[in-house]
């Protein structure tokens, strides 16, 4: 992928002809993190398109607005009385998840939580979650694998089909200026 024609194509198709610095770092870090694994470009397209609705176009991990107060997630749990809200690229959530996270990555997120907030943590979440399916047990090669591209049902890796058409038109978007060739 040529990463100049592709962020003139995100700039035009995605971010209504501006991206700020934090947008082309956040997504870096994603690209960067790409290099380490074999994926087909449309499992990379649908990761941009999931950080881009998770992170509301800011593609910078976040915290989940509202930090879904009144949530069970939402309040403190765990050995630390710390609350496990949505934090990342993917808005990684539940105890559970920041365990499962920190035995695969080796950071401590349960006892720091904000460390899903890191550029490279958020990255690796996500890449790693999706692929391994973490999150709610599908993955990315149950959708994009052996010439099967099923952009709408892919959310299930995160979150049954909430937004799942909006999310496979961004998808198709990014996976327009992955492949756009060298000008």
């Amino acid at each position: 992928m040529n990463r100049a024609v592709f962020f003139a194509a995100v700039r035009t198709s995605l971010f209504a002809g501006r991206l700020s610095q934090s947008q082309v770092d956040g997504m870096t870090a994603i690209l960067d993190a790409f290099d380490a694994v074999d994926l087909p470009a449309e499992a990379k397209a649908y990761m941009l398109a999931t950080a881009f609705h998770e992170t509301a176009r800011t593609m910078w991990p976040i915290e989940e607005s509202g930090k879904r107060e009144g949530r069970s997630y939402g309040r403190p749990a765990g050995p630390y009385s710390l609350v496990y809200y949505g934090r990342g690229f993917v808005q990684l959530t539940w105890i559970q998840n920041y365990q499962k996270a920190k035995d695969e990555l080796g950071v401590d997120f349960v006892q720091h939580p904000e460390r899903a907030l890191e550029l490279k943590n958020a990255a690796d979440i996500m890449i790693r979650g999706m692929t391994g399916g973490w999150f709610t047990g599908r993955k990315l090669a149950d959708y994009f694998a052996d010439g099967k591209t099923d952009w709408i049902n892919a959310r299930r890796i995160i979150n049954g089909t909430d937004k799942a058409r909006t999310i496979a038109a961004y998808a198709q978007k990014f996976l327009a200026a992955i492949e756009a060739p060298a000008r």
